[in-house]
């Protein structure tokens, strides 16, 4: 892992995200430095995604702000985000079915290009780059869950990210293909980009991120390293206690 220097990416201050009475982001702050990595950990229901959805623009706050790259974009709407550097996936992943895998990553790369042409050529680059250049002719309803994994984290880097937002990148692939997820991670942060990983397998954050933060039902409950975090005796009770879902 690499020690972050720089200045902070994000900075979120104080934000609320309620769905009626339903508080599910409570008063929440948090920073991101420039090429670190961040894990948001907690139960089902703590206000990870949510607060995803947040920093994406698909739900704009109650109240708080948030800062990126130097810029207020609190209610700037998720295009606009995309466009000043924040990219996603999704924990279920949904791919265009019927169009190929590099069609796929077009669809991220088209933005930046006068060409299809062009568009194709930095799309084949990403699609390389994840590990599916064997499957780039593929329809991308025939790739298996971490195959489709491998092709939202292509889509997202041809937004041409500063700041990408990893939903449970891991979740529903498969013991043997583990490792190549988490060293995939890896080599999006040599890329350049800063990282916010929601993630329950202890073993991706322990190898994965600088520090992270513990949730339930919205609040911030507990921050530092992964090691501190694992040995949180609210988190032990909360999650890490809950069986081999979270091991």
């Amino acid at each position: 892992m690499q020690s972050p220097t720089q200045a902070s990416l994000l900075k979120v201050d104080d934000i609320t995200m309620a769905f009626g009475g339903i508080v599910a982001v409570d008063k929440l702050s948090l920073t991101v430095k420039a090429g670190e990595i961040l894990a948001l950990m907690g139960p089902n229901g703590a206000g990870k995604t949510t607060t995803f959805h947040v920093i994406a623009g698909v739900h704009m706050p109650n109240s708080g702000t948030i800062t990126f790259d130097g810029q207020d974009i609190t209610r700037l709407r998720p295009d606009g985000r995309c466009r000043a550097g924040i990219g996603r996936t999704f924990q279920i992943t949904q791919p265009f079915a019927e169009l190929t895998v590099v069609e796929n990553v077009m669809v991220g790369a088209l933005p930046h290009h006068r060409t299809m042409a062009e568009a194709r050529a930095e799309a084949r680059r990403y699609v390389d780059m994840v590990g599916l250049g064997g499957r780039a002719d593929v329809l991308a309803k025939g790739l298996s869950t971490g195959q489709r994994k491998r092709l939202e984290m292509a889509r997202a880097m041809a937004t041409r990210p500063k700041l990408l937002l990893l939903d449970e990148v891991t979740g529903g692939v498969d013991m043997k293909s583990l490792p190549g997820i988490i060293e995939l991670v890896k080599k999006l942060r040599d890329e350049g980009l800063t990282l916010i990983i929601i993630e329950h397998n202890m073993k991706a954050i322990t190898e994965l991120a600088d520090r992270a933060i513990f949730m339930n039902r919205g609040v911030r409950m507990a921050e530092g390293t992964p090691a501190e975090i694992a040995s949180h005796p609210e988190v032990i009770e909360l999650y890490l206690g809950e069986g081999d879902a979270h091991a």
